[in-house]
């Protein structure tokens, strides 16, 4: 970036605020159109809309990053629960960062925040997804301390698999 950084805030997303809920909107877009979120727009009611759904689910939360008051990054979130632990845990959903504000430690810092939310709520754990040629954000979650996870060497690594369903 050429030019000077004067302010930069990670904070808790308000679902209900109009301005906030526009911009987890436009982030979630702008990382759909990004390589590493598929390369293709979302649908304009989903943009429209995203906030306003999450905002209905319990357990969901948004961590936005702002420089110089402009939306610059977005994570989404889940609260979920181990059995194995019983005690919930986090599954991050979405990390993005708006290309020209990448550089500047925004993954790094709303990480930390949503390490503080899931301390306060007593998890036990944060999941994620990462695409395996995504070298950047798995350098950046490594140096967080998450890894791939086995129960046993023998059986090998979790795969992260899906099944689109499709509705009439």
């Amino acid at each position: 970036m050429d030019t000077v950084i004067k302010n930069i805030e990670i904070i808790l997303a308000d679902y209900l605020d109009p301005e906030q809920a526009q911009h987890i909107g436009i982030l979630l877009n702008d990382y759909a159109l990004d390589t590493m979120g598929g390369g293709k727009a979302l649908a304009k009611d989903v943009i429209e809309n995203l906030a306003s759904t999450l905002a209905t689910i319990p357990h969901a939360f948004t961590i936005l990053a702002y420089v110089d008051n402009q939306p610059a990054g977005m994570i989404n979130c889940f609260e979920g629960f181990s059995t194995f632990s019983c005690k919930p845990l986090i599954n991050v959903h979405d990390v993005m960062v708006v290309a020209h504000f990448r550089g500047l430690g925004l993954s790094h810092m709303m990480m930390e925040k949503v390490e503080e939310i899931a301390r306060k709520r007593k998890c036990c754990k944060i999941t994620l997804e990462v695409l395996e040629g995504n070298k950047i954000a798995q350098n950046l979650y490594s140096k967080q301390g998450f890894a791939a996870y086995e129960l046993n060497p023998e059986i090998g690594k979790a795969c992260f698999w899906e099944k689109t369903l499709k509705y009439a």
